[in-house]
C-alpha cells in the first residue's frame, strides 16, 4: 500500500467521499471495483465469512485502484484488529461504539505503547516486509480509525466518542440502528431518518468526520448535502442481485 492514507486526509478536510460495500468475499469483484472511481471499498467481516487471508487477499486485489479499502472488523477486539492491522489494512471501521471508553479502545488497538496496546512485529505485510523503516514513526499518521454507533445509546454519546483523540470518523449503522430502536429492517421509517439527522448534528459538533449507508442514489445525494462526509452508496451484492434479476425477467 501507498504510505499515505488520502482517505483520511479527505475526511480530515470534509471532502465528499463515495463508497461501495464489498459483501462477496471476492477477491475478483475487490480487483473489479477497485478502479471504477469510487473514493473507498468496505471489506466487511461482521455480516460475512471473511477470515484474515480473505481480506489480505482483498487489500492486494485493491491495488489494481486508487479506492481506499476499509475493513470492518467482526468486533471491537484487539486481537483481530492486530492481525488486519499487520496484513496492511490501515483504514477500520469498529462496529457497536457505544461510548467513550469503547472508542477508546478501539484507538488504543491501534497504537503502539505507550499510546496503545498494539504488539508490534517488524516483518509484516504493513512494513513491506521489514522494509518500511520508517512505520513505527509513521503509521499513525497513516491508519483511519472510524467507528460505527448503532444505537439510541451511541447516538446519545457521540460527543464523548467524538472527544476520543484518535477517532477520525463517526458512521451511523441505520440497519442495527433501527432495530435497536424497534424499527426492524424498516431502516427508511421516518422516525429513523429523524435519528440520523440529529445523530449527524451531534458528530459535527465534535469536528469528526460523519459516515453511514444509503443505496438509494437521491437519498445518498441529500445526505452528501446534509454534511455527511463518507456514504456507501451502493453493495456488490446488491448490484449484482439486482442485476440479475432484471436480466432474468426480461426472457420469463
Amino acid at each position: 500500500m501507498p504510505s499515505s492514507n488520502p482517505f483520511k486526509r479527505a475526511l480530515a478536510e470534509g471532502r465528499k467521499q463515495a463508497g461501495l460495500w464489498l459483501s462477496s468475499m471476492s477477491p475478483v469483484v475487490a480487483e473489479l471495483a477497485a478502479p471504477a472511481g469510487f473514493d473507498w471499498l468496505m471489506i466487511d467481516m461482521e455480516h460475512t465469512g471473511n477470515d484474515v487471508n480473505d481480506v489480505t487477499h482483498a487489500l492486494r486485489a485493491c491495488v489494481a485502484g486508487t479506492a481506499e479499502p476499509v475493513v470492518r472488523a467482526p468486533w471491537n477486539e484487539p486481537v483481530i484488529i492486530k492481525r488486519l492491522l499487520d496484513m496492511g489494512a490501515r483504514s477500520l471501521l469498529i462496529p457497536y461504539v457505544e461510548s467513550g471508553e469503547e472508542a477508546r479502545r478501539a484507538v488504543a488497538a491501534t497504537r503502539y505503547p505507550p499510546h496503545g496496546i498494539r504488539g508490534y512485529a517488524g516483518s509484516t505485510r504493513a512494513t513491506n516486509y521489514g522494509r518500511r523503516e520508517d512505520y513505527p514513526q509513521v503509521y499513525a499518521d497513516e491508519i483511519c480509525v472510524l467507528v460505527q454507533v448503532e444505537s439510541p445509546r451511541a447516538l446519545q454519546a457521540i460527543s464523548a466518542i467524538g472527544g476520543i483523540e484518535g477517532v477520525d470518523g463517526i458512521f451511523i449503522g441505520p440497519n442495527d440502528l433501527a432495530a435497536n430502536s424497534g424499527f426492524l429492517g424498516n431502516a427508511a421509517a421516518p422516525e429513523m431518518r429523524g435519528a440520523i439527522l440529529g445523530g449527524l448534528e451531534r458528530i459535527k459538533a465534535t469536528g469528526k468526520a460523519a459516515g453511514t449507508l444509503n443505496y438509494r442514489e437521491d437519498e445518498a445525494k441529500s445526505l452528501f448535502a446534509s454534511g455527511f462526509s463518507f456514504i456507501a452508496v451502493a453493495s456488490d451484492t446488491g448490484i449484482l442481485t439486482r442485476e440479475a434479476d432484471r436480466i432474468a425477467s426480461v426472457f420469463r
